[in-house]
């Protein structure tokens, strides 16, 4: 390398040096360019559930039961199901699977009885056989 006395001319002279100090700054310019271009892109994309994580395939039961069970009791009253949001969409639709999710006709939901509703209402899954014989 050759430094001038000046400070201010820099060169190269090394001959073995195959490339110049220009098209390297352009090659990693270039790189950091499509490396923020690609983030980008997959920033875009919906997220996928985590596989093997509960809710997977969709909502978690028991999650969607603590939100609804607003006063933390371990139940779902009429009024806290009737206040959910889906129950908001459509009221009377949310009174009558209120209705079924109730089993004992208590006025309240388990979380058992709102699992084995939540697990009823998927595409393709039969309903749950009492004492756990689901063959």
């Amino acid at each position: 390398m050759n430094w001038s006395n000046s400070g201010q001319v820099i060169q190269n002279k090394n001959p073995n040096s195959k490339y110049s100090m220009k098209t390297i700054l352009t090659l990693c310019a270039l790189a950091i360019c499509g490396a923020f271009t690609l983030h980008a892109a997959d920033g875009n994309k919906p997220k996928k559930p985590q596989e093997g994580k509960p809710g997977a395939g969709g909502h978690n039961p028991e999650e969607i039961f603590k939100k609804l069970d607003t006063n933390n009791d371990g139940f779902v009253s009429k009024d806290e199901f009737m206040a959910g949001p889906r129950a908001k969409e459509d009221p009377a639709k949310a009174a009558e699977r209120f209705k079924m999710l109730d089993k004992k006709g208590e006025g309240k939901i388990t979380l058992e009885e709102f699992k084995a509703g939540h697990d009823h209402k998927k595409p393709g899954t039969p309903p749950k056989k009492p004492g756990g014989d689901n063959k």
